[in-house]
């Protein structure tokens, strides 16, 4: 006997942003409120789960720009040398590696959407790795161009923007100069690929709400919608 679930297409969302823009919190909350509707979510997280040669990239951080290990904390900063190395022979390096994890991202998500699950949500998406590139170059443009041809486009891919002061107070690992730049080149990509709804800096619930109304536009089970829209009305 057919499951209830397997009838209905696996719905796919995506959420990216500077570090400290609060994805993890959104994607916590989303995930929740989905799973408190009796919805299957399977997270994929992208370092985790996509990412390859992790052990050759964090060593180049560590041992060739000195950069430190971990995840930086308002009590506990860290200073990472990675994606804010822009030299060129980097710039190349970072070709080759978004190359194959866009390959290992298609089959990562490809397996995700067909593990019965309702939601498969993406902590950091392909367009993490693609904001680090120099977008004004036309040749950096052509590849993003690329690559988009060969990854699965979320239903909803969301970039939280977040004000990069207020970021790096949340999440100390990058210079703010850097972050400034991230940013920007993130809102060049959104124009380049499209597609992407914004979530302008607010508070968590705000952010949480506007998140929920996106994802509401996705399920086709009005038992569903209702019950989430529930949860949002209690909480105004």
């Amino acid at each position: 006997m057919q499951n209830q679930h397997d009838s209905k297409p696996c719905k796919f969302v995506s959420f990216s942003g500077i570090d400290g823009a609060g994805k993890s919190t959104q994607i916590a909350k989303l995930r929740a409120r989905l799973q408190d509707a009796g919805m299957r979510v399977e997270l994929v997280t992208f370092w985790d789960d996509v990412a390859r040669l992790k052990r050759i990239r964090e060593g180049a951080g560590h041992t060739l720009f000195k950069g430190e290990k971990g995840v930086g904390s308002p009590d506990k900063p860290v200073n990472r040398r990675d994606k804010n190395v822009r030299s060129w022979p980097m710039s190349v390096v970072r070709l080759g590696l978004y190359f194959v994890d866009a390959l290992s991202l298609r089959a990562t998500v490809g397996k995700a959407l067909r593990s019965g699950a309702d939601f498969v949500i993406c902590d950091r998406y392909i367009y993490d790795e693609l904001a680090n590139l120099n977008l004004g170059n036309p040749a950096s443009r052509a590849y993003v161009r690329m690559i988009m041809k060969l990854v699965p486009r979320p239903n909803v891919s969301y970039f939280l923007d977040a004000d990069p002061v207020a970021a790096r107070a949340r999440k100390p690992e990058y210079p703010l100069d850097f972050l400034h730049i991230s940013r920007a080149s993130y809102f060049t990509l959104i124009k380049l690929v499209g597609g992407i709804t914004v979530i302008p800096p607010t508070s968590i619930k705000d952010a949480e709400r506007q998140v929920m109304h996106h994802a509401l536009s996705l399920l086709s089970s009005d038992k569903i919608q209702d019950q989430l829209t529930e949860h949002l009305v209690g909480e105004r």
